[in-house]
Parts: structure tokens; C-alpha cells; sequence
């Protein structure tokens, strides 16, 4: 179909749409603001399923977009209520996470920190948990997607300067991000939204999930070294002056770094992570040596759109009163127990994104249940290693490695993935039925 046809085709259907509600086509204005509340919901789902349109150009930011516009267009919402659904404290958090992590992209942490680690290291075992851990623990304290983006490349070099196979060490990368940032409400988008809504102090969060990440990042480790035991028997050996032209900023690095550690002391002490957070990345914005815009350059506009739109989609379903149909596939009396809700959890993130899936199934948790709130931000998260498809961490490795000439197919990831999503899962669900 030819671009002015799409469009054409489009309008037709928007114009229909509006001359039924301006016309009184439908008898109950209520079921009418329900079908084009599910339309819209439906539509967004299937964009962030696929990544992107099958007919239109666009994107997962850009259906956010059209969605929520299409929310007030239709008169779902006002534009105040759209407004009002937006929670700001996570859009504000995200963005002074995203310029801490900008300065320190900039101030060349990531590859000091691969050139300090891994010329330490002289076989294929130790650099695999050495990968695994600190994307792991880096992921648990900024946002994975991010560790990602920077840290790959770094394991890239490395590798190809050993000459060892890339896949086990950007297989690790991926999912220990997904595993490490379980563990905090700072280390991925939906975690930071769910530390907002639901009010749990980080200590109370990290005390219970830190030691699934721990387990987990083990398993992970024990997976990927029996999958590729053969490549992991080899020793190399990486010489300094390979690494000795990097350039380094080690006033910024360890300035940044104070910053990053205020930030998350002060919220482990109990202020609030929106008031440490951007005080934090003000800091950085008045007191650098760097231009502010070089900076903004490395601030992931997309997802900041992504969430506010769904923000006003997710509202606009509820207003509609679909969400009390869906109750009726799936009653919360059911969705409380939580071997369901749990299991609930993995399949909506891996069919609809993580983000959409929390702040769908936020409304199945009680106001004084904690434990669901904590088994719904591990759970979402580990949930990102079961495909490929997963997490936006998973793709983020998969196309970086595909630039460098390096391919790792679905199969590779399943072989690894799949069965220690299950195995975590079930052990994550008995250890939440227990703390209950």
C-alpha cells in the first residue's frame, strides 16, 4: 500500500469514527468510549509487541503518541485528566538517571572500567563471571538498558582482542542487566515506576530481591559456562599498552560517581528518589566541564515518551470502563494468589513489553499489598530473559553485536534463556509465597 494511500485510508477511518460520536451514532456513549478504548489499547499492544507498525511508520514512542492523543481526541479524557495521569515522578526520575549516566558515558567510564578489569583477567571463565557481575551490579544502581549501550561495545573490544567468540560474553551482558536490575527501583524503567506507585522503601525491596539477583546471576553464569564449556577453556593474556590511548576523564568519573552515590544514599535513607534524583543531575548540569547539549545527546527521549504516553492510554482504559471486563476474564480474587499472578507477570511482559504489562496489572494489586508490588518488579524484569524479545537490554546487545558483523540467532538465546527464566521464576514465586 502506497504512503498517501495509507494515509488517505487512515482519516477515512478517524473522520467515520468522530462523525459516530459527534452524530449520536452510538446508542451508549459508555460502549462506545469502551470499543475505542479497546481499539486504541489494542493497536498500541500489537506496535509494542512488534516494535513497530505493520502497515504505518511508527514506532513504539510514536504509537504512545497517537494513543493518548487519540484518548482526549475522542473525549475519553480531558486534556486535564491526561495531564493528571502522568505520574512526573517517574518521568523526572528517569531523565536525572539518564544525564548522570550521560556524564559518565562522556567522562569514559565504561571503558576505564573494561580496561581496569580486564587486564587483570587471563582466561575465558573468569572474564564470563567478570562480565556477568558487573553488568549485573552496574545495571542494579542506573537503568539496564543504558549498561547495555555503553558496556557492550567495551566486551566487544575485549573479545575480539583475545580472539575468544563474542556470543556467551553479549549473551551474559543481556541478561545479567535483565537479572542485576531486579534488584533495585533504580535500575529499569518499570522498576522505577513501580517504586513510585507503590511506595515500598528501597531497603525493604532490595533486602528481599537482592538475593534472587545474586542466585540468579550464579545460574546464569553456571549456564552459559556449560553451554560453551568448550570455548571457555582457553587462557589469553591482554596486554596494558592496548588500552592506554582511551581517553579518560577521571575528574568527571569520580565526580559523577559521588553524585550517583549521594543520590542513592540519600533515597536508601528516605528521601524522595524525584528530589535526590534531580538535585543530583542538576548538580552535574551547573558544575561540568562539559556542554549541557553533548549531554542531552544521550538522553533516551523515546522512552521518556513511551511512558507518558502509556500513562495517558492506561488511564483512558481504565476511565472507559474496560478495565472492568478484563476483570472479568481474570478476577482479582484469582490474580492475588501469587504462583497466577506471577506467571500473569512473565507472559504479559513478553507479549506486550514489560512497562504496558505493570501498569496493567497494578490495578490487581491491593493498597496494602506489598508482596505483589515486590514479585511484580522482579518478575516483569527476570521476565525480559525468557526471548530475545523480551527486554529492549536484549536487543539493544543483539544490534550492537549485528553492527560489529557478530550474529546471535534466537536459537542461542533460547538455549540459555528459556530455561533459566523458568527455573528463577519458579524459585523467585516459592520464595514471595514464603515472605507472605
Amino acid at each position: 500500500m502506497k504512503p498517501f494511500v495509507q494515509e488517505i485510508a487512515a482519516g477515512i477511518v478517524l473522520i467515520m469514527l468522530l462523525a459516530a460520536f459527534t452524530t449520536g451514532q452510538f446508542s451508549d456513549l459508555h460502549d462506545a468510549q469502551e470499543i475505542v478504548a479497546g481499539i486504541i489499547l489494542l493497536v498500541t499492544l500489537i506496535v509494542f509487541t512488534l516494535g513497530k507498525s505493520p502497515i504505518f511508520r511508527v514506532d513504539r514512542a510514536g504509537m504512545a503518541i497517537v494513543g493518548a492523543s487519540l484518548m482526549t481526541g475522542f473525549g475519553i479524557m480531558t486534556i486535564g485528566e491526561a495531564v493528571e495521569a502522568i505520574d512526573a515522578e517517574t518521568i523526572v526520575v528517569l531523565f536525572s538517571l539518564m544525564v548522570v549516566v550521560g556524564n559518565l558515558k562522556l567522562a569514559g567510564f565504561f571503558m576505564y572500567l573494561g580496561r581496569l578489569v580486564f587486564t587483570h583477567i587471563h582466561s575465558c571463565r573468569t572474564l564470563l563471571l567478570a562480565v556477568i557481575f558487573l553488568a549485573g551490579i552496574l545495571s542494579s544502581v542506573v537503568i539496564n538498558d543504558i549498561v547495555c549501550l555503553l558496556f557492550t561495545p567495551v566486551v566487544i573490544m575485549i573479545c575480539l582482542k583475545v580472539k575468544v567468540n563474542p556470543v556467551p560474553y553479549l549473551l551474559g551482558v543481556a541478561m545479567a542487566s535483565n537479572i542485576g536490575s531486579a534488584c533495585t527501583f533504580i535500575g529499569n524503567p518499570q522498576n522505577v515506576l513501580i517504586g513510585s506507585l507503590s511506595g515500598i522503601p528501597a531497603l525493604d525491596y532490595f533486602a528481599i530481591a537482592a538475593p534472587l539477583s545474586l542466585i540468579g546471576l550464579i545460574l546464569l553464569y553456571l549456564f552459559i559456562r556449560y553451554t560453551y564449556r568448550q570455548d571457555m577453556e582457553k587462557t589469553f593474556t591482554i596486554e596494558t599498552n592496548e588500552t592506554s590511548s582511551l581517553v579518560i576523564h577521571k575528574y568527571l568519573i569520580t565526580k559523577t560517581l559521588l553524585v550517583l552515590a549521594f543520590v542513592i544514599i540519600f533515597y536508601l535513607l528516605g528521601l524522595n528518589l524525584t528530589l535526590t534524583a534531580s538535585f543530583g543531575a542538576a548538580f552535574l548540569l551547573i558544575n561540568t566541564r562539559i556542554k549541557p547539549e553533548r549531554i542531552y545527546e544521550n538522553i533516551d527521549f523515546n522512552l521518556l515518551i513511551i511512558f507518558i504516553g502509556l500513562f495517558v492510554i492506561i488511564a483512558g482504559v481504565e476511565k472507559s470502563g474496560l478495565l472492568s471486563l478484563i476483570y472479568n476474564f481474570l478476577p482479582p480474587q484469582y490474580m492475588e494468589e501469587i504462583p497466577l499472578f506471577g506467571i500473569m507477570a512473565i507472559v504479559l511482559s513478553n507479549i506486550v513489553s514489560n512497562v504496558p504489562a505493570v501498569l496493567l496489572l497494578r490495578y490487581y494489586i491491593p493498597a496494602d499489598e506489598q508482596v505483589l508490588w515486590q514479585a511484580l518488579a522482579l518478575l516483569s524484569t527476570i521476565a525480559g530473559n525468557l526471548t530475545v524479545f523480551g527486554s529492549i537490554a536484549n536487543l539493544i546487545v543483539l544490534e550492537i553485536a549485528k553492527k560489529q558483523g557478530i550474529k546471535i540467532t534466537s536459537k542461542q538465546y533460547l538455549k540459555i534463556g528459556f530455561p533459566l527464566t523458568v527455573l528463577l521464576s519458579a524459585i523467585s514465586i516459592v520464595w514471595f509465597e514464603w515472605m507472605r
